[in-house]
């Protein structure tokens, strides 16, 4: 019982991860293969905050999240002001997510490849649920707000919307800000339910875990990240007993969805009980935000 629960908070903790992501990614249109960087930063400065400082746990996760959407301003400014995008912006914060790892791998405040061990335990399910459900909450308020508009409509026709009188530059700034304070607000989650961090805990595949979470669970949708995060976290788990065979379950469940499901498990739609009813119907699936 003790494991499933264990399953169920790492679920919620990286809930609050491609929450943010899916803004960015799924609503600004902007793909990022960096995104463990912000965790990382996000999961040291929380945890060096209590670790070393004492100072309370929610104040150290505050700070974890500025510190990750401050950062998230150096790769942001140069890439975003040079309008780069596709491959090309994509390998870019790449490039940024190993910087991160590398530079924390040889700062004496992180004890380098070692790592932090004995963080102290402040993350329960409780505390993962509740945060994961308000970031859900804010998430989806951003997205229906004038700043989220704003987004899809630049996802939607960048010289459109920039015509239209969208500064392109703020919008995207915007979006990449918050979701790299929801992935150091993840991050801090994390460092504070293991007990223990080093750098090789958030290489590229992180990265493309959530990444690929929010392409399979549909672009232009909220639910369907969240419901493809689950599944990827969970059934590996579920099948931890099968060995490597665990991995081909994670890359055959990815496989079926993009065939099955070429716009994602929710496409541009929410879930609600009318998506059930329709799940079947191709026009369920038909785009519209």
């Amino acid at each position: 019982m003790q494991y499933i629960l264990g399953i169920i908070t790492v679920i919620c903790i990286e809930v609050v991860a491609v929450a943010g992501l899916s803004v960015f990614t799924g609503f600004t249109g902007l793909f990022s293969l960096g995104h463990a960087a912000f965790i990382a930063i996000g999961a040291y400065t929380s945890a060096i905050l209590t670790y070393f400082y004492h100072l309370p746990f929610f104040i150290a996760l505050i700070a974890g999240m500025i510190m990750s959407a401050l950062v998230s301003l150096i790769i942001g400014i140069p890439t975003l002001r040079a309008k780069l995008r596709g491959d090309y912006f994509a390998i870019a914060t790449l490039g940024f997510g190993e910087a991160v790892r590398v530079i924390l791998e040889n700062l004496s405040i992180t004890q380098g490849a070692r790592g932090l061990p004995g963080i102290t335990h402040y993350t329960t399910l409780l505390v993962a649920a509740i945060i994961s459900i308000i970031i859900i909450y804010l998430t989806k308020n951003f997205i229906w707000s004038k700043y989220g508009r704003n987004a899809i409509a630049v996802r939607e026709d960048p010289i459109a919307a920039e015509m239209g009188g969208i500064d392109l530059l703020k919008v995207r700034l915007l979006s990449l800000g918050y979701s790299a304070a929801c992935a150091g607000l993840a991050g801090g989650l994390f460092a504070h339910y293991i007990n223990f961090i080093q750098p090789d805990m958030f290489t590229s595949v992180l990265s493309t875990q959530l990444t690929a979470a929010v392409v399979a669970g549909g672009i232009g949708s909220l639910t369907g990240p969240i419901f493809a995060i689950s599944i990827f976290i969970a059934v590996p788990e579920i099948l931890r007993v099968a060995n490597m065979w665990r991995l081909v379950a994670y890359g055959l469940i990815l496989i079926l969805i993009m065939i099955y499901r070429p716009s994602g498990i929710m496409g541009y739609k929410e879930f609600s009980f009318e998506f059930l009813r329709k799940i079947r119907k191709p026009e369920s699936f038909e785009r519209g935000v």
